[in-house]
């Protein structure tokens, strides 16, 4: 994968910001490609080859640093996409994944090993409580910050979802400039 760029990473190898790149690609002046998950990947070569048009230097190497990692588990793909797309094109590039049911969820959290959970609890087969327990109980999660998402919560449940080990708990629909927030803040703690 290193020869694939994220709109963070390429906007760090050229020196300009993320939404630059973004515009870019818009304008079709650099050649990308989106993931299933609606991720803009950028192959090195093409980015190279535009820099190279446009007189920009090429650097020798690019500082890889340790990224976030960040699973989303929800059933709607419009919510996934939308949360997904803000927050990977943040400027703190964040590893960003998805989940659209529980089980999915499970397998992700053990083999992905995210910094941070973004859960809606109203899903058929996610008990809410259960996950952040467990999660939490986990040696090997229990650091894992958890961002919980529902449409019908209300503060008693959402101070119950906290007794269980939710970080924070945000409803639907969602703010996502406020979710933003909340996500760099529980990640730098």
């Amino acid at each position: 994968m290193d020869d694939v760029f994220t709109v963070y990473k390429a906007s760090q190898y050229c020196k300009v910001s993320p939404q630059t790149i973004i515009n870019w690609i818009d304008a079709g002046y650099i050649n990308a490609y989106k993931t299933p998950g609606g991720h803009r990947r950028i192959n090195v070569k093409d980015l190279e080859s535009f820099m190279v048009k446009q007189g920009m230097p090429i650097p020798e190497e690019v500082s890889d640093d340790t990224r976030k990692r960040i699973l989303v588990v929800d059933d709607d793909p419009i919510i996934v996409e939308s949360i997904v797309q803000s927050l990977e094109e943040d400027e703190h590039d964040y590893e960003v994944i998805s989940a659209s049911d529980g089980f999915e969820a499970g397998l992700q959290v053990n083999h992905f090993k995210p910094n941070l959970l973004i859960l809606d609890i109203m899903m058929p087969d996610i008990k809410g409580y259960e996950v952040c327990k467990k999660i939490k109980s986990s040696e090997e999660s229990k650091n894992t910050k958890i961002i919980v998402l529902s449409a019908y919560l209300d503060e008693e449940k959402f101070n119950k979802m906290k007794e269980h080990g939710a970080d924070a708990c945000f409803s639907k629909p969602l703010p996502l400039s406020q979710l933003k927030v909340e996500v760099a803040r529980l990640l730098e703690s």
